[in-house]
């Protein structure tokens, strides 16, 4: 007899990379577990690719229908990792045995309003491991997942680009007060000795072509380009990811590659750092420390709330070059900040 668990992670694609421990350990762990993953469609592709899960269902529909076919299903248990109100809805109607994620929003309330940390000192990983500690689940120190379908190739005309050493940087972000102005990227592009490749979405093209054409160093822009899937690909094929806190951070540490995180407005004791569970991968964090006005969001903003933008125009972008240089040229960890 199959215990059929229903996980409710809508977004985004950090956040979802950074619950596959829960489901990596949830199948492997318990007895004849069956795993069911709901999201939105823009992430079910990141789902699909997940051999731990065995189905992916889709919230594209009215909540009420969706919830209609589900209570269908007759699932035992659901655990979920997103708690917001529409996961509360769920819950509530399918009336079966729930396990929800502890989001601490107030502590992290008083951490932007007030500037009081009382926040654990405890990655997200770990919080969301936490939620299945009635089932005896642990984590088994193996990180991320992000699974890459052997379908994925790159286009040709890109390939060449990936077959010598390179180093990735991540341009983007979804909020614009977590992203590096476009003079600092250019800065740091600059001073590598590797080429460079900019992976970002359509919105970020104008600023990676910006970048490659302003460049002295040997930059070409991927932006708008590739999909997930081929940027997860130029991900694990590079020496190094330059990035700032989002989605490609955390599919860079999946993939166990080295990473320099270059955070704004928001900040690692919000507890997303890159996760590697037990492994040693050099990575190294970068923020303006002692200011008074950061974090100043949870997540981010359009504009910086006190228009000087001091959490990235402070930024040491000579030390995060020289650092990425030393990164690509030995295998010693390196500590964060």
């Amino acid at each position: 007899m199959r215990t059929k668990f229903l996980i409710l992670r809508f977004s985004s694609i950090g956040d979802i990379v950074l619950t596959s421990p829960v489901i990596r350990c949830l199948k492997l762990q318990y007895p004849n577990a069956e795993i069911h993953f709901l999201t939105k469609p823009q992430y079910t592709s990141i789902a699909e690719a997940n051999p731990y899960i065995d189905f992916v269902h889709v919230l594209n529909k009215t909540l009420l229908r969706k919830i209609q076919e589900l209570k269908q299903l007759k699932f035992d248990y659901i655990i979920d990792l997103h708690n917001n109100i529409r996961t509360q809805i769920i819950k509530s109607s399918i009336d079966i045995p729930a396990y929800s994620f502890e989001k601490l929003n107030v502590e992290k309330s008083h951490l932007v309003k007030f500037k009081v940390n009382t926040l654990p000192s405890i990655h997200i990983v770990d919080r969301y491991i936490n939620t299945l500690i009635d089932f005896n689940i642990k984590n088994d120190g193996n990180g991320l997942d992000f699974f890459i379908p052997e379908t994925t190739t790159l286009p040709e005309n890109i390939q060449p680009f990936t077959q010598k050493p390179f180093i990735a940087i991540a341009i983007g972000a979804q909020h614009f007060t977590k992203k590096l102005p476009t003079d600092k990227l250019i800065a740091i592009c600059n001073q590598l000795q590797l080429p460079v490749l900019l992976l970002g979405g359509k919105e970020d093209e104008s600023i990676g072509k910006k970048i490659e054409t302003e460049s002295t160093n040997k930059v070409t822009s991927l932006c708008g380009i590739l999909s997930l899937h081929q940027s997860a690909l130029v991900v694990k094929q590079c020496q190094l990811l330059i990035t700032h806190d989002t989605g490609l951070m955390h599919i860079g540490a999946a993939l166990k590659k080295k990473i320099i995180s270059v955070w704004g407005n928001t900040i690692p004791e919000f507890g997303m750092t890159p996760y590697y569970g037990n492994s040693n991968t050099p990575n190294k964090i970068f923020e303006v420390n002692n200011l008074s006005c950061r974090p100043c969001s949870k997540i981010g903003f359009a504009a910086c709330p006190k228009k000087h933008f001091h959490c990235m125009e402070l930024q040491a972008i000579d030390r995060i070059a020289e650092t990425a240089n030393k990164l690509v040229t030995r295998n010693t960890p390196a500590s964060s900040n």
